[in-house]
């Protein structure tokens, strides 16, 4: 793995265990405040509070779970006494009808935490799915390319979503602006000229930084390689374009290739000599996946 500036080139890779920080227990704090308001007066009307139930939740489509623990944990602010068990583990493959979760408890607190459950977990899920799509096509095409996300994430959300990406197969690339050095097309508008932007980098940025230049022509690609980039995106090119560009870097730095592509054009761009494909995609086009929660009367003691 190469290295760049703070850290490794590609920041985060593999479905470890989703760490529950402090910024992931407010984010489902907000949410439940957000649904639950002052309370479910729907189930309040209808249950009283000693009545307990089971759930299950379902999968209703082969599906790549991600977001278990969020969901425990959802269920747990909404009232410590859901007893939850998980029955799957993130990252794995389910498939239509398997249950994933089961949980036991007052009846109104479980129908409280219902959607935001499944708001979490199709979302994530279906990023994981989605993810999963794009690292088998990438294993397929046999040139050793790694996909990795952006920073095009749902605000709040990209901890989450980067985990999800992460249990589908793919990579993270930077979590924020202060990951690595990435000098992009505004930045050498503004500077004036791809060297003048990274000399500006080399004498400012943190000693040994790796400098990373967005380029959208051969020009700009000439020019990066001639400032001493370590790392080249090639933004927008075709992969006619790309095939020129991988003569003219000639190993010279890491290529990096981004620009709107999909499941269906991922392989015209796995080309030899190309190190990562970033996708947007991955995170701001996934589709929710279908999961479903189904509740039962308790039989009683």
């Amino acid at each position: 793995m190469r290295i760049c500036a703070n850290g490794p080139l590609i920041v985060s890779t593999g479905c470890s265990s989703l760490h529950l920080s402090p910024h992931v227990k407010s984010l489902v704090d907000l949410a439940l405040q957000e649904d639950a308001g002052s309370g479910d007066i729907t189930s309040a009307a209808i249950f009283p509070a000693d009545h307990v139930s089971r759930t299950g939740i379902i999968a209703r489509e082969n599906l790549i779970v991600c977001g278990l623990e969020l969901a425990r944990l959802v269920f747990e602010r909404v009232n410590p006494d859901i007893n939850v068990t998980l029955l799957a583990s993130d990252g794995e493959l389910s498939e239509n009808g398997v249950t994933l979760l089961q949980a036991l408890g007052p009846t109104v607190s479980l129908l409280t935490a219902e959607r935001t459950v499944l708001n979490f977990l199709q979302h994530l899920s279906g990023i994981a799915t989605q993810s999963r799509k794009f690292a088998d096509l990438a294993v397929q095409a046999g040139t050793g390319v790694q996909i990795v996300d952006t920073r095009k994430t749902t605000p709040g959300w990209r901890e989450l979503e980067k985990y999800a990406v992460r249990c589908g197969g793919c990579s993270n690339h930077r979590f924020s602006l202060g990951d690595q050095v990435l000098i992009k097309d505004n930045h050498i508008s503004a500077a004036g000229s791809v060297q003048e932007a990274v000399n500006r980098t080399r004498n400012s940025a943190p000693h040994g930084a790796k400098i990373e230049v967005e380029a959208e022509s051969p020009q700009q690609v000439a020019d990066a390689l001639e400032a001493g980039a370590e790392i080249i995106m090639l933004d927008n090119m075709s992969p006619a374009e790309i095939k020129e560009m991988l003569v003219l870097i000639d190993g010279a730095a890491t290529v990096e290739v981004s620009g709107g592509i999909s499941l269906a054009t991922l392989a015209d761009y796995a080309l030899p000599g190309v190190d990562m494909i970033s996708v947007g995609a991955l995170t701001h086009s996934a589709p929710a996946v279908d999961i479903s929660m189904s509740v039962t009367p308790a039989p009683a003691d």
